[in-house]
């Protein structure tokens, strides 16, 4: 390739999401020349964020929900040494290598994260976009969360049209994949990238924001990090599709430290019959799971929904054939509204009888009505049943038990749904600092690389649900904004 093909900018965003686009508009505001590359074509970019309804934890538009610092740090890495995390409470110069390139997310993101989500929710404001307390597909939830009204779409749109207003400054590129990062003397270069006619393209820059996502889109990084049972998940909306983990990929060869869970993601139970996006059935702690074998396999009541589905939602997928049943009867209609918490257009499996069901779905009829059976001695036979929160009604001498909620089924019709565990993202990525700078496993910032939304990791085991748009936009405009300090 000659010196007349390489293109030259200020700062490189792979991904044109809630992060990408924030990192893009603040290095713009910033007087950066900004190269924006989409491996979508127009109508479509904006990944996950533009099918998302993207609720914030937050109580306010200037405080983060109470609980979102503790939750962050209970989910923030495995079993970490503990001599590694002493060395977190010294200041951020005074830790050795080990400490910054460790496997856990550092206290002074998470703490950076709630600082900034206001500023950041905020400047969304001053864009236009109106936040509000919008109902969600939870009948009761655990927390406080906030949304823009027009969801995810309207955050692109807004982000779009503010970028839009500084002209030649922005070069925006379609159906274009980055697929390696340049480098000139140790320093991040540019990006090497393919076009939608597969012609190789050079770009020179100061620094890459990587916001291309995660890897939910790429069946073989997930049966590599999640294993075979990945092969019965897909992707909750279309814009995960495109998530196919290059940034990702390319941050680990240039050396970045990983952080996330690698092995998990964030999970929602949906109708696999339905075809739309977020088709969620998040009623069924109002009844039971069953698996193909006519038989309960986990505690359906817990707790609150909204903190525990993830995990139950993630044992369906480990369970033959990737799919269970949320069986319920004629009193779920007892529950307000509880059809908001069904966004599947495909109506479930009816019948009048227990038999006539299993008959329907396929499932051995004498498993199915003995499972129905034990259930329903084991339900309590007094006690005040309440949907807005942890009941207390438990059965009794029952594995697995159910902790809340347990009504005998014996009401017709009975329903059924089928579910399966959808990716919503995907939790490994790379580590960052607070300005969201690339840590490389050597502890120290790679220089001139930036990682924002899914391509950094944040989660392990649990997501810390209404945060990864809040992660998105505060990330994306960290590294935009710190990225733009770099160009010459």
């Amino acid at each position: 390739m000659s010196e007349n093909d390489l293109r030259e900018c200020d700062v490189i965003v792979v991904g044109s999401g809630i992060a990408g686009l924030s990192a893009a508009v603040c290095a713009l505001e910033a007087g950066a020349r900004v190269m924006l590359l989409e491996r979508a074509p127009p109508a479509e970019r904006g990944g996950n964020t533009r099918f998302t309804e993207s609720y914030w934890r937050m109580q306010t538009l200037d405080l983060v929900s109470a609980d979102l610092t503790e939750r962050l740090a209970e989910n923030a890495g495995g079993h970490p040494d503990p001599a590694l995390v002493a060395e977190t409470a010294q200041p951020y110069r005074d830790w050795s290598a080990l400490a910054r390139s460790a496997p856990f997310v550092d206290a002074d993101v998470i703490a950076m994260l709630a600082d900034e989500a206001p500023v950041a929710a905020r400047w969304l404001s001053d864009l236009g976009v109106k936040f509000d307390y919008l109902p969600n597909y939870f009948i009761a939830q655990s927390t406080t969360r906030m949304a823009p009204i027009g969801g995810g779409l309207a955050l692109l749109e807004a982000l779009i049209a503010r970028a839009e207003t500084f002209g030649a400054q922005l070069t925006t590129m379609f159906e274009t994949t980055a697929v390696a990062l340049r480098h000139d003397a140790g320093q991040i270069a540019g990006i090497r990238a393919i076009d939608a006619q597969h012609r190789e393209i050079e770009i020179s820059a100061a620094a890459v924001v990587l916001a291309s996502g995660g890897f939910q889109g790429n069946p073989q990084m997930l049966a590599q990090y999640i294993g075979p049972h990945s092969t019965y998940t897909r992707p909750v909306a279309r814009g995960g599709q495109y998530n196919r983990g290059e940034g990702i990929k390319m941050g680990l060869r240039a050396g970045a430290a990983p952080c996330g869970d690698y092995g998990s993601f964030h999970a929602q139970p949906v109708d696999p019959r339905s075809p739309e996006a977020e088709a969620v059935m998040l009623a069924y702690h109002l009844g039971i799971l069953v698996n193909r074998r006519g038989e309960r396999f986990t505690d359906e009541g817990p707790a609150m929904l909204d903190a525990v589905y993830e995990e139950t939602t993630r044992q369906i997928m480990r369970e033959p054939e990737g799919l269970a049943y949320a069986i319920v009867d004629a009193q779920i209609d007892d529950v307000p509204n509880w059809q908001v918490a069904v966004r599947s257009r495909v109506a479930p499996v009816q019948a009048d009888t227990i038999e006539a069901l299993a008959i329907a779905l396929d499932l051995p009829v004498a498993a199915l009505t003995q499972t129905i059976t034990r259930f329903n001695q084991a339900c309590p036979s007094s006690g005040e049943f309440d949907p807005m929160r942890t009941d207390g009604l438990s059965t009794s001498q029952l594995v697995p038990a159910k902790s809340n909620w347990a009504r005998a089924l014996v009401r017709p019709p009975f329903k059924a749904w089928p579910i399966m565990a959808t990716n919503c993202f995907t939790f490994g990525g790379l580590k960052i600092d607070t300005h969201a700078r690339v840590i490389s496993m050597d502890g120290v910032p790679i220089p001139g690389l930036y990682a924002a939304g899914e391509v950094a990791g944040l989660y392990y085991r649990v997501y810390t649900g209404s945060t990864s748009v809040m992660r998105g936009a505060v990330t994306g405009r960290r590294a935009g904004a710190h990225a733009a300090t770099l160009r010459a």
